[in-house]
């Protein structure tokens, strides 16, 4: 068994209510499942359901054992890790990986500075699962079990990476948060800084970065891509935010050959009734074009690959 369960797609913070019930309001966390082992993909206000429903359904027949991969430490991608049920219960076994950024704090430090009386009641050394933490960067990891995970740095200004897991045959990569790579140099010949060579280089490295993030996710059966924007919101004034318009997104998966993409990172102030006719508009565009199959990411989604 290889599957993708949604348990939280919001972007930036939590939105509950009742214009965000159809596609949720928590912010982003993945469950997979690979075989027996399950890995968890950040820790978003998202985490917290999954964690009820793994004391609910699951403790009964073993400690939880699980494998978590956290994007970046921005707090919309972690916040939920405090309300994470299993890291109460002893035998509980969670292993924590991700990126570290410039500061000198280490990934213990990051998470658990949200576990401190400043801002939570239980302090991180009184947790009661054994938890093991590990900083990554571009690589290749074998966990074992069959199951291989490739990790890809992507444009955020946060150090953030994409992830692919391959088992079985299968792959699945998520591609959040982010943006396309931009020439930062003038391109304007009327520009009083402009200089054609390195407008060239510009343009040059860009579009080989840009190369570099579709080659990491090219031809995977399911992509969990950033798209928290439209073209028109993104070019008016969201350049710099780390995040991906919808267009670009599409584009992009099926130059890749991706099989199957999912809208994710909602914006927070995207109402179920506008991304239910942006999700219909663009299956509509692409319908006939490509072989990708397209749909906008709903808490409660499960895939199964």
């Amino acid at each position: 068994m290889f599957s993708v369960k949604i348990w939280g797609d919001r972007g930036s913070m939590p939105v509950p209510g009742p214009d965000t019930v159809v596609f949720g309001g928590n912010t982003s966390c993945i469950e997979v499942r690979c075989g027996k082992r399950l890995l968890v993909i950040d820790a978003g206000s998202g985490i917290r359901s999954l964690g009820d429903w793994l004391v609910r359904n699951e403790l009964k027949n073993g400690p939880i054992d699980a494998d978590m991969f956290l994007t970046h430490t921005h707090w919309d991608h972690i916040m939920g890790f405090p309300m994470f049920t299993p890291i109460y219960v002893p035998g509980t076994t969670l292993r924590i990986r991700g990126p570290v950024n410039f500061e000198d704090e280490t990934l213990e430090q990051i998470i658990g500075s949200q576990l401190s009386y400043r801002y939570w009641p239980v302090r991180q050394d009184e947790l009661a699962a054994k938890i093991t933490y590990q900083s990554l960067k571009e690589t290749v990891l074998d966990l074992g079990d069959g199951i291989t995970i490739r990790t890809k740095y992507l444009n955020h200004p946060v150090l953030c990476l994409g992830y692919r897991i391959e088992y079985e045959g299968k792959s699945f990569a998520t591609a959040y948060d982010h943006e396309p790579f931009i020439n930062l140099f003038p391109t304007d010949p009327a520009h009083p800084d402009y200089d054609p060579l390195i407008a060239e280089e510009g343009n040059l490295a860009a579009k080989e970065e840009n190369e570099r993030i579709e080659s990491f996710y090219r031809g995977v059966d399911l992509l969990i891509h950033d798209t928290q924007y439209s073209a028109k919101e993104y070019k008016g004034g969201k350049q710099g935010w780390g995040h991906s318009s919808f267009e670009y997104a599409i584009n992009a998966a099926s130059r890749s050959g991706v099989k199957h993409l999912l809208l994710f990172h909602h914006d927070p102030n995207r109402s179920d009734a506008e991304l239910q006719e942006l999700e219909l508009f663009y299956q509509e565009k692409i319908h006939g074009k490509t072989p990708l199959q397209l749909d906008a990411s709903r808490e409660g989604m499960t895939v199964h690959l």
